[in-house]
């Protein structure tokens, strides 16, 4: 409820600068308002009347707006484009027409400092536009209907003020920024996570770092003090415990006072980490269930299902390193500005969306199968004592309302997985747009929290032990054997309950 949406879309519109200095020295930065602001250009008809060349007219825009200012809270800020280009018979735009923006990015921290500059590149868009009217002289001034152009993303916002430059250079004989219509103004949209948000988020992680914490050591502690060694079982949830806390530890607090523009990287890193972790232990937890399967509390017995998930994961960390990693050197920098890059990150996206669809398709089936082994297995029940009966019927009931809860989690999961990239890619792509709100994120960071504290809790190895006259008359259960959710074999002595039950061995 307090937390306002995750991120916040601000429209900047550039204003055209007169650059006449020779050679066009890049130590002055243009300012496109305040006290030292640039001679400014109202259009382009006043810079011909002028005879002002395309070369000396820069395109400034300051960021925030004007008595703003930008706040380390706000974490990212990622930016795209729009081109208002308008049609003219002697100035058309040309089929695939690509766009070179000579670019830099300053920063100050009060209003009286000089601008320091952060990153200068050349870049090259690819324009893609389409004209909704006839190409005739009385169409002459329509705009075309552009698409958004990936501008720059920066990991951080350290500094309370930034300034944007960029040119679009002319050069007839190399063919630079000819044949890309009349371009009336150049737009930009700034995108950042709200600083509520962040605070909100800030404080979930702080209060859920010490509960998992707490709970690995006390689960881990259990484990140790049995006679026998952890099964497979065991040790894949202490493994999601520890990529869990991995995923809760707040860092991001140190990003409000240090200028880490890596942290988007970590962020994307420690959720791989976690999602590859998740989804492994979900075929395990299933398969480590299933009745009548031999290879069982061996790693090796799930290569087949463990390592498409690996490879894939590996994979969308490339990808990630060839879009976030190359931003550290060139904010920038987009995989999505030529054609190879475009259709790989569109094919990236895809195929990890169908193969999750998938996984998660083969993960019901996995628990329909568990199920109905489980179901076939109750026929012995009506034979037991009374009490023994109830105890078995509890751990049944137990175990199936946990199978249930991690198929719905799973499909949560799924969904989140889609609708963040779709929610981050739609400002590169143009037309999909999905409203998240924050308590979809919360929910789900909250869900995962909650699923990982309860496998620990119910699957922590109990150390009651049954007397005598209490196994014989109550129970019916071998003295010092003891009880937990669980089907693998957890004692030395034998297995336990369920697995008993499934195998048959529990029959009196």
């Amino acid at each position: 409820l307090p937390a306002p949406s995750p991120t916040t879309a601000v429209p900047y519109m550039s204003v055209k600068c007169i650059d006449v200095r020779k050679n066009h020295h890049k130590t002055k930065w243009l300012m496109p308002w305040g006290p030292n602001h640039c001679k400014k250009l109202k259009d382009f008809d006043e810079a011909v009347s002028r005879q002002i060349e395309a070369n000396d007219i820069v395109f400034a825009v300051h960021i925030p707006l004007p008595s703003k200012e930008m706040s380390p809270w706000f974490q990212f800020m990622l930016f795209i484009m729009q081109l208002d280009i308008a049609f003219k018979m002697d100035n058309d735009l040309k089929e695939n027409a690509e766009i070179t923006l000579d670019v830099s990015l300053a920063y100050r921290d009060n209003m009286f400092d000089d601008w320091e500059e952060i990153a200068h590149a050349i870049e090259i868009r690819k324009l893609k536009c389409t004209f909704g009217s006839p190409k005739t002289v009385e169409s002459e001034g329509r705009h075309y209907d552009c698409d958004f152009l990936p501008f720059m993303e920066i990991g951080s916002v350290a500094h309370k003020y930034y300034l944007i430059n960029i040119r679009l250079p002319v050069n007839d004989r190399k063919g630079i920024n000819v044949g890309i219509g009349e371009i009336k103004d150049i737009r930009l949209v700034g995108i950042h996570q709200n600083g509520g948000f962040t605070k909100v988020w800030f404080a979930m992680k702080t209060f859920l770092t010490p509960s998992i914490l707490i709970i690995m050591v006390w689960y881990w502690r259990r484990i140790t003090l049995m006679t026998r060694a952890p099964v497979l079982l065991e040790k894949v949830i202490f493994a999601l415990g520890i990529s869990m806390t991995f995923i809760n530890i707040p860092v991001e607090w140190f990003s409000i006072g240090f200028d880490w523009t890596w942290m988007l990287l970590f962020g994307d890193i420690r959720q791989g980490i976690f999602y590859a972790m998740l989804l492994s232990f979900w075929i395990i937890f299933c398969g480590e269930h299933m009745m009548d399967q031999n290879e069982r509390n061996r790693l090796s017995g799930y290569w087949k299902q463990v390592g498409p998930i690996a490879v894939g994961s590996f994979c969308l960390f490339i990808f990630d390193m060839c879009e976030r990693g190359v931003q550290l050197k060139n904010p920038f920098y987009s995989i999505w500005t030529t054609e190879v890059g475009t259709e790989l990150a569109m094919a990236f996206i895809i195929v990890a969306g169908i193969c999750l669809c998938l996984y998660f398709l083969f993960l019901c089936f996995m628990v329909f199968q568990v199920f109905r082994n489980i179901s076939g297995k109750q026929s012995s029940l009506p034979a037991m004592s009374k009490a023994r009966r109830l105890h078995y019927e509890g751990l049944i009931f137990r175990f199936k309302f946990l199978m249930l809860i991690t198929l719905a989690c799973a499909a949560m999961t799924v969904i989140f997985f889609i609708v963040s990239q779709v929610t981050e890619g739609h400002w590169k792509w143009g037309d999909i747009t999905i409203q998240v709100n924050s308590a979809f994120f919360t929910g789900i960071y909250g869900m995962w929290n909650l699923y990982v504290f309860a496998l620990m809790f119910l699957y922590a190895p109990s150390h009651k032990n049954y007397g005598d006259e209490q196994s014989n008359g109550d129970l019916g259960v071998n003295s010092g054997e003891e009880l937990q959710l669980t089907t693998t074999i957890t004692h030395v002595d034998g297995p336990t309950e369920v697995y008993k039950l499934a195998r048959k061995e529990a029959q009196e």
